[in-house]
């Protein structure tokens, strides 16, 4: 029997995106899994969608707020009091620099994710400043790999792949983060939405679930 591969679509606005991310990738839960993280731009795919923002919605953003924090101390996600000033934050130049990782260094491109969430997230830097997300790029890459990447990050090619991959997003059904793209052991292909059905990918992948709070999800 092959091995389950799991796509995560990403963006570092999105903080259910960020628990997703965070549970893959320190559970041993998911160890037996090939794991494909793909950078999006969530404002390109909540458009083409016809989504809005919890923010727009007439009491989902306290919901949504207070959702969080329940879902961070149950998976004990590290996370920054009261959540990033302002919300959202336009990412779309950041995650062109991700893009340009995934291009030049894809071997890193975890890393980098890694090291961004946790500037916005529990930092509560601005990321979507290039003075913010720059320096953790050149800190996780190195100085000469990193200025490479930047470069790159406002160029055709990285602009091109992160259009490209929010339109495959679009075209694998999501309309919202975290978006997961699922293929179990007998290529069984099943997508799944949202940090609370995280369980259910657990499921569909035939992997064990641990005790990091997968109990809650039924």
């Amino acid at each position: 029997m092959a091995r389950p591969k799991l796509t995560l679509y990403l963006d570092v606005v999105s903080p259910f995106a960020y628990f997703a991310f965070h549970v893959i990738r320190n559970s041993p839960t998911f160890a037996p899994c090939d794991i494909t993280y793909t950078p999006i731009f969530l404002g390109g795919v909540m458009q083409a969608t016809g989504n809005r923002p919890p923010i727009e919605i007439k009491n989902k953003d306290k919901f949504v707020a207070l959702d969080r924090d329940r879902w961070a101390s149950r998976f004990a996600i590290p996370m920054g009091p009261g959540g990033p000033k302002p919300f959202p934050q336009m990412t779309l130049g950041v995650m062109r620099a991700v893009c340009a990782v995934s291009l030049k260094y894809p071997s890193e491109l975890e890393n980098v994710f890694a090291a961004l969430y946790e500037k916005f997230w529990v930092d509560l830097e601005p990321i979507s400043k290039a003075e913010v997300f720059g320096p953790v790029v050149l800190r996780v890459l190195g100085e000469a790999r990193g200025k490479e990447v930047l470069a790159l990050a406002g160029g055709k090619e990285a602009k091109d792949l992160l259009k490209r991959n929010s339109e495959m997003a679009v075209e694998e059904g999501a309309f919202g983060l975290p978006w997961f793209v699922c293929v179990d052991g007998e290529g069984r292909r099943e997508a799944f939405w949202g940090f609370d059905h995280l369980g259910l990918v657990v499921d569909f992948l035939g992997l064990r679930r641990g005790d990091e709070g997968f109990r809650a999800m039924l």
